[in-house]
């Protein structure tokens, strides 16, 4: 991914108003971040643990938008699989995430979602930067690209419902 800066997040958003994408947390160490190995970058908002944000490239610009991440329910720790890049988590490591849907949809209150990795960091474990812990990744035979490929097509998936 080509690094952003804090206009084009702020410039990127298509399911929440200018004011809303204008008040938003923005990370502040864009600079530091490791672009060369990011699908899409995803954060969370430091102010509420109920709130993401996602920003990848798309034709010619960016395309982001703002997540509510659904609370977890109590009870035991069981694994689960992010629906991006397909890594198991055990416990709270994959959430459901849902995003307002764009124009009338979202102004009449439909949304769509997704199981994601709660820290939004598929690129990360796709790479073997992070680990998810024992058993996280499935032994696949496709190539380090293609898994790339894979995710990158689910999270565009994801994005058209939202744009829908």
């Amino acid at each position: 991914m080509k690094p952003v800066t804090e206009r084009d997040i702020r410039a990127s958003f298509i399911n929440c108003t200018k004011g809303e994408a204008k008040r938003l947390a923005v990370p502040k160490d864009l600079a530091g971040r490791p672009w060369e190995d990011l699908d899409f970058l995803g954060w969370q908002d430091p102010s509420s643990t109920e709130r993401a944000y996602l920003i990848t490239e798309s034709g010619d610009g960016f395309v982001a938008v703002a997540l509510r991440r659904a609370t977890p329910a109590a009870g035991q720790a069981r694994r689960n699989m992010c629906s991006l890049c397909l890594t198991t988590h055990t416990g709270g490591g994959v959430s459901l995430m849902t995003a307002r849907k764009a124009g009338r949809g979202g102004q009449a209150g439909n949304s769509v979602g997704a199981y994601m990795c709660s820290d939004l960091a598929c690129s990360l474990y796709l790479r073997g930067k992070k680990d998810a812990g024992p058993g996280s990744r499935l032994h696949e035979s496709l190539s380090l690209e293609e898994k790339v490929e894979r995710t990158t097509a689910n999270l565009a998936g994801f994005l058209a419902r939202v744009a829908g």
